[in-house]
């Protein structure tokens, strides 16, 4: 008698399922039409990597939350003062630990148009002098897993073992369970192509001042799975490399950085019709 009640559940399900996944893949992004009535590019939201009782990875007398705070911190002011139109967000805007999913959370509440999360990269050849280790930038934007492709997701996502309830709270973020991946496939569908275009431009603009730069990958990036909106982590060196090191810790190289930044956003908002 329950073999049928069960057959009808499990119908009902996956047709609730396949509604909701056309429902979200057929809403279409203001960015995606040049033509969406009332549509303007308005919010930039800034997030430093790690923080508090996180520092991330380190270098020789630097670590990544310090670095990324000053960096996002200088951000912010250029966009105040060369894009005034712009409202910016910060996740955090001192050395305090802000959950994964909170900082998905603040941006959304904020209605964010896109998301920008500054880190430092690091690689396995530790933090001494060598003349072939790894340096440069790199652009990251969410993709689903794929295997030996994810090193920097793997350490960027392990702040969530410092959360108590980190089993419980990132449930959501389980791949394998079949609604969460029509949610993930729903926001690749939606949000992919545009966070690829702006990793492209900062890509571009990085090239354009001569730093090394290792390209735009897809990775499973946890902070960026949940934001609803274009979402890029710009790694910005390699802080275990002391030539990077020593260029992010300095005024020059941070302001390198935000000037690559401001130029990548406006020519993004100039080709979106924000």
């Amino acid at each position: 008698m329950n073999k049928p009640s069960a057959r009808l559940h499990l119908i009902t399900i996956n047709s609730l399922l396949l509604a909701l996944f056309i429902c979200l893949c057929s809403f279409t992004y203001p960015q995606d039409s040049a033509a969406t009535a009332g549509y303007r590019f308005k919010t930039v939201v800034i997030d430093a990597g790690h923080g508090g009782k996180d520092p991330g990875t380190h270098g020789l007398h630097s670590n990544e939350k310090t670095v990324a705070l000053q960096i996002a911190r200088k951000l912010r002011a250029a966009i105040q003062d060369q894009m005034p139109g712009i409202n910016t967000v910060m996740t955090r805007a001192d050395d305090t630990f802000i959950p994964l999913d909170t900082r998905a959370q603040i941006a959304n509440e904020h209605h964010g148009n896109l998301f920008i999360s500054i880190h430092c990269n690091s690689s396995p050849e530790g933090t001494g002098y060598s003349t072939h280790k790894q340096k440069g930038t790199m652009m990251l934007v969410y993709g689903l897993h794929r295997v030996k492709e994810q090193l920097e997701a793997i350490r960027e996502n392990s702040s969530i073992f410092i959360e108590k309830d980190y089993k419980t709270k990132y449930q959501s973020y389980d791949e394998n369970d079949p609604v969460n991946r029509i949610l993930l496939n729903a926001y690749m569908q939606k949000y992919r192509q545009h966070s690829i275009f702006f990793g492209d431009l900062l890509n571009e603009e990085f090239k354009n001042k001569g730093r090394v730069t290792i390209g735009v990958k897809e990775q499973g990036i946890l902070v960026l799975a949940h934001s609803a909106m274009p979402a890029v982590m710009i790694e910005t060196g390699f802080i275990n490399n002391p030539v990077d090191e020593d260029y992010l810790n300095s005024d020059e190289g941070q302001d390198e950085i935000v000037q690559v930044v401001i130029k990548a956003l406006k020519s993004y908002k100039s080709k979106t019709g924000g």
